[in-house]
Order: structure tokens, then sequence, then C-alpha cells
């Protein structure tokens, strides 16, 4: 992963050389480091992994690999002549995670006037790091039974030796649909009137889920022919499982009538047609305005995109409890989205109605099925203590941010917002239209370990700090 990050340091740095902009050295000297280091690890390791990963491996190679990409990649904002993050490691930091996870939290301002290398090189993150919890969600997460997501192991998860040919060909598939989806959504937004490197950093961070933007006011700087309808639609395409569409491909013409998709696209459109209905009976926007900025805002925060069309935070005390509630739910496993996942609110409604069947007839025989798949206990002991472990961070997080200084609004939403991977959170200082610049640098170095620990599904980070991990 050092390598491919030195790699995709050489645009960045061809770009601020084109343009004349001395940040090309930092990216210069920052994929110098990078492949170094990755040289040195793969020269160290020449022999491979002869049995395949351990469980043990597995758990301490996933977050090890995150925080590595992150280092090197908070190295050109640190080594950088502009803005913020220019010689401030927390702010530098900060970016590259939110970067990698695609989060979208920014501690930059002036992005409009910002030296083109950086500004391609935050939307690269997150195209790095939407292929990377693709390919984690398909061939890590699920053989290491967190949060409920066993429920997907396939033989594509299979760490042995004899199932990596299996896993490379399905990731190989899913990375080209995600370049395929990258290229057409690039250059929808260029045909609609994006500038070409607007439409190539949009698409990059829209696929991803990411939600970096090339302006202070996001897509609110493109309203006009229709970009937001179709940034929408790009959005709930990360937001699908990737695996659905090589299914598709391979002549499954139902694939995407999932049963996370059915729910994912009914819970959004109820919620927007709602909220659009709403705006437009208030008198707030016009027809067409009303329901295109609820659809818009609606599914960023759904999919944890975190682009903003309009300050949503101005529409009433209702409209911004109702997103700090959406900024929980995520998108599907299998995708680019962050959050508690769809699936995960599934399974709890199948254990409630389990149990409510049971409070009614004691006697009864009630099968709980997925999917068609038969859920054991052990799934839905998972889905509840990962819930249960979200929330206790959450609320530990929220405290810790308000021993920072920040009021209740900013510490509970930008817990929220970190853990679940959505971006913006909710206030004036760090809602839809303002960034984490100006909080204190503890805060920032807290919210970026958040972001790592809800991108990596809280147990995969959370067990390493457990003895028994390291006695056995």
């Amino acid at each position: 992963m050092l390598l491919a990050s030195a790699l995709m340091m050489l645009p960045p740095m061809l770009v601020d050389l084109w343009y004349r902009n001395a940040d090309w050295l930092a990216f210069a000297l920052a994929g110098a480091i990078s492949l170094l280091g990755g040289g040195l690890l793969v020269w160290r390791n020449a022999g491979g992994l002869r049995h395949g990963l351990t469980l043990r491996q597995a758990f301490l190679l996933t977050p090890t690999s995150w925080i590595a990409v992150a280092g090197v990649g908070a190295l050109p904002f640190w080594l950088a002549e502009y803005g913020s993050v220019s010689g401030n490691l927390a702010n530098a930091v900060f970016e590259s995670v939110s970067g990698i996870t695609a989060t979208g939290a920014t501690v930059m301002s002036g992005l409009d006037h910002a030296p083109p290398g950086m500004l391609l090189w935050r939307a690269i993150l997150q195209w790095m790091g939407g292929i990377g919890i693709i390919a984690s969600a398909i061939a890590i997460l699920p053989a290491l039974g967190i949060g409920g997501m066993q429920l997907f192991r396939t033989e594509s998860s299979d760490r042995s030796e004899k199932a990596l040919p299996r896993v490379r060909q399905v990731v190989l598939v899913i990375g080209l649909t995600y370049l395929g989806l990258t290229i057409l959504a690039a250059l929808s937004f260029w045909l609609l009137g994006m500038q070409p490197f607007d439409a190539a950093a949009h698409a990059m961070t829209t696929v991803s889920t990411g939600g970096f933007s090339t302006s202070d006011r996001s897509f609110g700087a493109w309203e006009a022919n229709g970009i937001q309808w179709v940034a929408t639609a790009f959005m709930l395409a990360g937001a699908v499982p990737f695996v659905l569409y090589v299914r598709m491909l391979a002549g499954d013409a139902k694939a995407l009538w999932d049963s996370q998709v059915r729910t994912m696209l009914t819970m959004l459109s109820v919620v927007a047609i709602a909220l659009g209905a709403w705006l437009f009976l208030s008198g707030q926007y016009g027809l067409e305005h009303a329901f295109r900025h609820a659809a818009f805002n609606v599914v960023s925060v759904v999919t944890t995109t975190g682009f903003a069309s309009q300050d949503y935070s101005l529409w009433g005390n209702g409209v911004v409890g109702l997103f700090f509630i959406l900024t929980f739910v995520g998108g599907c496993t299998g995708s680019t989205s962050g959050g508690i996942k769809i699936f995960r609110f599934e399974i709890l409604a199948i254990m409630l109605r389990g149990h409510f069947r049971r409070l009614l007839n004691p006697n009864g025989v009630f099968p709980r099925t997925y999917a068609g798949r038969q859920v054991e206990d052990g799934v839905i002991n998972s889905v509840v203590a990962f819930m249960a472990v979200f929330f206790i961070c959450y609320g530990v997080l929220t405290i810790c941010l308000m021993a920072f200084g920040l009021d209740f609004m900013t510490s509970a939403s930008g817990a929220a917002t970190a853990l679940a991977n959505v971006g913006p959170g909710l206030g004036v200082e760090i809602g839809p239209v303002g960034n984490f610049e100006a909080i204190p640098a503890g805060a920032k170095w807290l919210l970026s370990a958040a972001m790592l620990l809800g991108r990596l599904e809280l147990f995969t980070i959370l067990i390493l700090f457990l003895p028994r991990f390291w006695r056995e």
C-alpha cells in the first residue's frame, strides 16, 4: 500500500509542476519516503506468506496498513507551503485520515484558490480509501466476524493461500467496476458544465462517498444543468455493495434487487420526499429546488459522502435533528459508505420481530432468515455487540471533545460524523458550510483516531488493546 501511495503522489506532483507551484517538491519528497518505506517492507517480506494469514495477523495487518497509508498521506500536507496544514502535524494528519477513511471532514479553507496538486491529492486519498474499504469488506472483515459481517463470508473472504487467487480475481473485477463508475461520473460532470479538473476530482470523491470538494461551497457552487441530480445518483452508486455490480455484469439481472439496496432506497425516498415537501410547503424553496436539495443532502449524509448543496442547518431545528439521526445510518455493507450500515438495522429488526412473536407465542418456532440465509445467534450477537460498542464509543468521544472546551452540539455531532465517516457536523463551527480548522489540536487527534476506528468497524482496532490478544 505504501508503494501504491508513492505512485499516486505522481499525478499531483506533475500537476503542480505544470502550474509551476512549489508544492511539487512536497509530493516528490513524500513520494520518495513512501517508496523507500514500501520497498523496505517488500524486501523484508520477499518470501511472502507461506500459509496465508492467521486470524491474529489479519487483525494486526488491517489497522497498521491504514495507519501507515494515512501517515505517508499526511506528508504532502505537512511539507506543503499552503494553508492551515503546512507545518501543522495535527492538521496534516487530520486531513489525511479524513481523506483515506473517505470521511470528508476538513481543516482547509480557501479551497477555490488552493494549489491544484493539493486538491487532487485530497481527491486521490478518498478514491484510494474507497476501494480499500471495499476490498477489506469483501476479503478481510467477514473472515474476522466483526459486527455480524460473517453473514457475508464467502470464499473470497477466505484467508488461506489456496483462496488468494480467488480473492485477487474478485477484487480486480470490483476495482475495474470502481474505475469505470469514476470515469463515467467524471464525464457526466464535465458534460454538464464542470471544468475538467473539478469534474475529475469530484468524480473520485463522489463514487468513493468521500465528500472532499474543490470549492468551499461544496456542490453549492454547481447548481445548474442538473449536476446535483447526477451527483446524487453517483453517491447512491457508491453506497451499493460492489459485489452486486460484479454479479450484474456476470448476467444476474436481479442482482441489484438486494435486501440492503431495497431498504436503503425506500428509506431515502421516504425521507427525501417528506423533507422536500416540507421545504416547498414552508416556502423556503420552489418545487424543483426543494426536492433537489432535499434529495441531495439526505443522500449525501446517509451514504456518508458529506457534500452539501445548501446549509441545511438553517432549515429549522427539526431538520437539524433529522440530519443528526441520519448521520448514524450509513449505506450498504460492501460499499464505500461508512456508518452503522443498513444490514445491521435489518438484523436488529429481525431480532425484535422474533422477540415480539415469542412474547405472543412462547412455544412457537420462528426461523430467522436474511436474504435467503439462516441468521444464527452468533450473527445477531455480533450485530448487537457492534451497536452497543459503537454508541459507547460515541458517548465517550462526545464527553472527551467537550473536555477540550467544545460546546455540546459541536461535540455530539463531531463525534457522530467522525465515527460514522460522514464529514460535516452540525452547528456554526463544523456544520455543512464550516470546517474543523478552529477546534483544538487535541480534539483533532482524537477525531482522527475516531475516523479510523469507525472506518475499520471498531473491533479491528479495539481488539489490539486487549492484553490477551498479545499473549496468545
